[in-house]
């Protein structure tokens, strides 16, 4: 850290010099205007940007000799979560048509990317969406809302069997997916651009935050897929009236922990998540009665209930996690 004191000039201008090595690496020059952002610590930022925009990266993949398309898909999900807004594809022969599948199938997985250029040797993708105009309070509440629904078809599902609502609830995965790379990228950016978060009226410390719940809600839904592929294994009607009803309880008892975790992040209720919390060890034990229950029916139908019932509790302890958050972010300000 270089220190240097602060002067006062005129009786009320407070004046600090540049450092030289800085001004000259930035170009500045005299009578140049810089901008000064206070930051939510106290820190002041000098900055030569004063549009306030995000900036704008560039990424090039050369897949001459990509020859794994899976690989290719990992590269583009993570330029996307990097921050890039400009990502080229090119390739020195004629694009294959696996490569320009997975390009296809990235657009689809991300929001804001789409290709505006292509030949046949290249395709250029750019960033569309500006961040600024999907709050992250929206996005969160999206997730929520989604999962939710997915953990209620999957009971669906457990005791009607409809394979068409199963196939629905998986492909709903991907809905979640995107919007949690959404957060991630959003989270990179502000990250690296202070202005934006002023803009966006967040504090990098609370997008961190946001961007782990967005992680456990991402991990939930996970839970969900599980649960309904589970689902589909066992046969309409064969648990019977008690071990069914136990279920029903334990995936209700889960989703209220869900609920009261989204709830009071929203409302920064530091007790309630704390009652929301000792709530985990009740749905401990609604999940171990069905995981004894399961006992008394064939291993066609006790196998794929056991892992319903972990499902059931997983999502539940994620939940708790989500309070567990909550309070520790709320307990330096609340207590």
């Amino acid at each position: 850290m270089e220190i240097r004191k602060v002067q006062v000039t005129g009786g009320s201008s407070f004046v600090i010099t540049l450092p030289k090595e800085w001004a000259e690496k930035q170009q500045v020059k005299k009578n140049d205007p810089l901008g000064l952002v206070t930051q939510p610590d106290g820190t002041l930022l000098v900055t030569r940007d004063l549009s306030e925009t995000p900036a704008q990266r560039s990424k090039t993949f050369d897949v001459t000799a990509i020859n794994d398309p899976t690989f290719l898909f990992r590269l583009l999900i993570g330029c996307y979560i990097a921050g890039y807004t400009s990502i080229a594809i090119t390739s020195k022969h004629r694009l294959p048509a696996s490569i320009r599948m997975v390009v296809r199938e990235f657009t689809q997985m991300t929001i804001g990317p789409e290709v505006v250029e292509e030949t046949d040797s290249s395709v250029l993708l750019k960033d569309l969406l500006n961040p600024a105009e999907m709050p992250f309070e929206n996005t969160i509440k999206r997730m929520y809302v989604i999962v939710k629904n997915m953990y209620m078809d999957a009971l669906t599902v457990l005791e009607s069997g409809n394979g068409a609502l199963a196939h629905d609830v998986i492909a709903r995965d991907n809905d979640v997916d995107r919007l949690h790379w959404l957060v991630a990228r959003q989270t990179n950016i502000i990250l690296k651009n202070a202005s934006l978060a002023r803009k966006m009226g967040v504090s990098p410390s609370s997008v961190v935050n946001t961007y782990i719940i967005s992680r456990i809600i991402e991990r939930i839904g996970d839970h969900a897929v599980r649960y309904v592929e589970q689902a589909q294994k066992i046969p309409p009607g064969s648990l019977g009236p008690e071990l069914s009803d136990a279920v029903r309880k334990a995936a209700a008892h889960s989703l209220s922990i869900f609920d009261r975790s989204i709830v009071s992040f929203f409302k920064a209720d530091i007790r309630e998540s704390h009652a929301n919390i000792e709530q985990v060890e009740v749905l401990e034990r609604l999940c171990q009665d069905i995981t004894s229950h399961s006992m008394d029916h064939p291993p066609g139908v006790a196998v794929p209930l056991r892992y319903i019932a972990e499902s059931i509790r997983r999502a539940g302890e994620y939940a708790g996690d989500i309070s567990e958050n909550v309070i520790n972010v709320l307990v330096e300000d609340r207590i």
